[in-house]
């Protein structure tokens, strides 16, 4: 990408990027797949290549946050099961990303979008018939776990939204609200930091993207204070609810620029 293109982004332009990574530190606290609105918003203010290479560091920086909260209640048994088929996601993203050019990505992450609307809604009438978190000695199992990573690695090496993949996963294998966000938390820190060497050779994070990025990180901070003082007062309903409805506005404009 030619990151000068990145200091050519209007006022409105980067308040749009600030109230997105407010929105990525108030998913990484409280609720998984608000981000997706991030992810759209980076996407339409900047070309479509470049903004998930801008969208990874403040993501990881959301995720630190989210790890110094919740680091007690990881289940690593289910973060191990689920790395060696993440891995092959990402391989498979990083391939795709070099062939294809801003307007298929683009394309991609609207049609990418779209899809993560449609799991997040089938995940939430599904999340009344959870699984056991240990029950990993099943062949059922363990095709689930794989399935769901290299999709999930895909998607995030992609477009940065793997977040509702994860969150289908997770919650249907039982997990209550602090283990759902405890395991979630590391899982994407360790899986975001393994995408940054992806990024940068393919040139979507370089010492330009990063002084927007420092920019941006600071908004993050209340994002993430906000989601954690929120956690046990929101009507989740009603926010995944609206959430989903931006994320398919999102989404269609993509598809529709």
């Amino acid at each position: 990408m030619n990151t000068m293109t990145l200091w050519n982004i209007s006022a409105g332009g980067f308040a749009a990027l600030a109230v997105a990574a407010m929105l990525v530190g108030f998913s990484k606290t409280a609720v998984s797949g608000a981000n997706t609105v991030s992810l759209a918003i980076f996407a339409a203010v900047l070309p479509a290549r470049a903004s998930t290479g801008v969208l990874l560091p403040v993501l990881i920086v959301g995720d630190v946050l989210a790890v110094l909260t919740y680091r007690r209640h990881a289940h690593w048994p289910t973060l191990w099961r689920l790395f060696p088929a993440v891995a092959v996601g990402v391989v498979l993203g990083t391939l795709f990303l070099m062939w294809a050019d801003d307007g298929v990505v683009r394309t991609s992450i609207g049609a990418t979008l779209l899809l993560m609307a449609a799991v997040t809604v089938w995940r939430r009438r599904a999340a009344g018939r959870p699984d056991d978190p240990d029950a990993v000695t099943t062949r059922a199992g363990r095709i689930k776990a794989r399935s769901y990573g290299v999709l999930g690695g895909f998607t995030t090496m992609v477009a940065n939204a793997g977040g509702p993949v994860m969150s289908m996963y997770l919650l249907s294998a039982g997990f209550r609200k602090m283990g759902f966000l405890g395991t979630s938390a590391f899982f994407f820190l360790i899986v975001n930091v393994s995408k940054v060497p992806f990024s940068a050779g393919l040139g979507l994070i370089d010492g330009r993207s990063l002084l927007l990025d420092a920019a941006l990180a600071v908004f993050v901070v209340p994002g993430a204070f906000v989601g954690k003082w929120a956690l046990h007062r929101i009507d989740q309903r009603l926010f995944e609810q609206l959430v989903i409805a931006a994320t398919v506005v999102g989404a269609l404009q993509l598809l529709l620029r």
